[in-house]
């Protein structure tokens, strides 16, 4: 399997990593396999045209805002933060009017969905797990055979003890602060940042207050 783009064991930022560039749309695939993820920038008043898909296509905006249109379904807005999942054979396409940064992740039919997320509907992946005291709270939204991605809640002062990833994985800032000590190095994290871990990376996960953030893990096999 061909690693992740992005290097591992530091805090970065998708959203920075591919900014707009002027009157143009722009895709960087971040890995190939399952999962297909693909990073897309639009420049202000730039579109995506509609086109029919086999698969979800499972947004997270980054930064930005952006507009979903096509038949049989209302436009639907997103803005940083947000997510939805686009619905089957149906063209879907997207545009922008003052630019946009998202996550696609290419969610195949066959894929185990939490029949929380109803496709069409826009939420907050911070939304979907609540803070507990004293606990973290875990929710698989989508998972097979080959990745596993999933949301978190720390309560403050609970954590991950130190683990190796079974794979490539990215994590997504959701909410609050915490500290990923990666390799034996600590780097603070904060909504709205990201970090991967390579495979085999020996990590763990300190909440600074509380603290969410969701995690796109493949599974080696």
């Amino acid at each position: 399997m061909t690693a992740m783009k992005y290097a591992a064991g530091k805090v970065f930022s998708i959203e920075k990593e591919l900014p707009p560039v002027r009157g143009c749309t722009v895709s960087d695939l971040i890995n190939e396999k399952n999962p297909v993820i693909t990073v897309f920038s639009l420049a202000e008043n730039t579109d995506i045209s509609a086109e029919i898909y086999s698969y979800h296509k499972f947004l997270y905006v980054n930064g930005g805002e952006m507009t979903v249109y096509g038949r049989g379904f209302d436009d639907i807005e997103l803005k940083t933060g947000e997510t939805a999942v686009l619905p089957l054979d149906t063209p879907v396409g997207m545009r922008s009017e003052k630019s946009c940064v998202y996550t696609e992740i290419e969610v195949r039919k066959d894929d185990k969905m939490n029949n929380v997320i109803k496709p069409g509907e826009v939420f907050r992946l911070a939304d979907l797990v609540p803070y507990q005291d004293g606990r973290i709270v875990n929710m698989d939204i989508v998972r097979n055979d080959k990745m596993k991605f999933v949301v978190m809640a720390f309560d403050e002062g609970t954590g991950l003890s130190e683990h190796a990833a079974p794979g490539d994985a990215i994590i997504f800032a959701l909410d609050g602060e915490g500290v990923i000590t990666y390799e034996g190095q600590d780097h603070p994290i904060k909504a709205g940042e990201n970090f991967r871990f390579a495979r085999g990376g020996l990590h763990a996960v300190t909440a600074k207050g509380r603290f969410k953030m969701a995690l796109l893990l493949t599974l080696e096999r």
